[in-house]
């Protein structure tokens, strides 16, 4: 009974282990946070560089607010993280992503956005963070 008792623990532990360094990755401050420039001191964001560089599909006009497809793509050398913002939300930040070990900077994701508001997107490189954005007009809106 104590082996299974033992291996039952182990296997708990193993389990719970990936969710706990998952939970450290969470910044909780910067996705509660109301204003963009609070979400971005909590992301430890500074100078934002203009690029070309990133590239971001979206449409010009949302039909929905509440599915609003975003595509990014950044060009810039050593990609380490890319965070999106929607000024206009109750909560601006709307992910950071995080690559390692070689991985295509390259996301696709839906958001909500509540009313017409530029996504402002920030790519980390080598502890510089650079910036674009695009307008998106909201035709419906998708945030309650």
């Amino acid at each position: 009974m104590k082996r299974r008792d033992f291996l039952l623990g182990i296997l708990t532990l193993a389990t719970l282990a990936p969710i706990k360094v998952l939970a450290a990755l969470w910044n909780k401050a910067a996705f509660e946070s109301t204003r963009l420039q609070d979400a971005s001191r909590h992301l430890q964001i500074n100078a934002e560089i203009p690029s070309q560089l990133i590239e971001i599909v979206a449409p010009e006009r949302a039909e929905n607010g509440a599915i609003v497809q975003v595509e990014v793509r950044s060009h810039i050398p050593q990609t380490e993280a890319i965070a999106i913002f929607v000024e206009n939300n109750p909560n601006p930040l709307i992910a950071n992503f995080i690559f390692n070990n070689g991985a295509q900077p390259f996301v696709v994701t839906r958001i909500k956005m509540a009313e017409n508001s530029e996504i402002k997107v920030v790519v980390k490189s080598a502890e510089r963070y650079f910036t674009h954005s695009k307008n998106v007009i909201v035709l419906s809106n998708g945030c309650g």
